[in-house]
């Protein structure tokens, strides 16, 4: 609401912002939190992925980002089966679990850079996404919700993402106008349909906006549809 109704010089100016970046980070590096992205190109892999580590704001303390309409709608893009599905930036493995009460024969795997699964009977491997560990088509399924918005090298990560979906691959990406002044640390910004669909290249999809985020769904199997 911020972002959509109060004029973008007053949005975008470092005082209005300040007490907000204050309050979610909880008054901790508040100067280098602001001007995340005069940096996050200036930063190696391991310095960019401590910068999110060491985050502590408020919002890092949510079961997950993802709305309760925009995790029905995953789980009903979901064919039945024996799927093999995984979670690339699985954070506390939420979804995974949701997923696991709906469809209970589906093998689950969840991707991210440090184990914070909250939940049994999903299989845990630390990874990045822009160098998934894993051969071409691993995966029935794959999901990466809240997540492309961080990634510096996005082209890369997305290719590494279509590589090992064997049959579907589903993303959740917020439906963002560009401020330099974001709480959220992201560096990639769609307002439009066009500014995601842009990097992917699979023939079959679909990009629908639910609540404030954008779900595309993309199939390597024309059967799926």
């Amino acid at each position: 609401m911020m972002d959509e109704f109060i004029p973008a010089i007053i949005r975008d100016s470092y005082w209005f912002m300040y007490p907000f970046f204050y309050f979610i980070y909880k008054g901790k590096n508040i100067k280098r939190r602001m001007h995340f992205k005069s940096i996050a190109y200036t930063m190696s892999e391991d310095e960019y992925n401590n910068f999110y580590k060491e985050a502590d704001a408020i919002s890092s303390k949510r079961i997950t980002d993802l709305s309760e309409s925009n995790i029905n709608y995953i789980i009903g893009n979901i064919p039945s089966g024996r799927n093999s599905i995984i979670d690339i930036g699985c954070g506390k493995g939420y979804l995974l679990d949701r997923i696991k009460k709906i469809h209970p024969d589906a093998s689950l795997h969840g991707l991210d850079l440090e184990n914070k699964i909250r939940y049994e009977e999903i299989n845990f491997l630390k990874g990045s996404i822009t160098s998934l560990p894993f051969p071409d088509n691993s995966f029935d399924i794959v999901i990466c919700t809240h997540t492309i918005e961080h990634v510096i090298h996005l082209q890369h990560a997305v290719n590494e993402l279509i590589r090992i979906t064997k049959n579907r691959l589903i993303i959740v990406t917020p439906c963002q106008r560009y401020f330099y002044y974001t709480l959220d640390g992201h560096v990639n910004f769609f307002y439009k349909a066009e500014e995601l669909l842009k990097y992917f290249n699979l023939p079959i999809y679909s990009c629908k906006k639910i609540d404030m985020d954008w779900i595309y769904i993309g199939d390597k199997d024309p059967s799926l549809r």
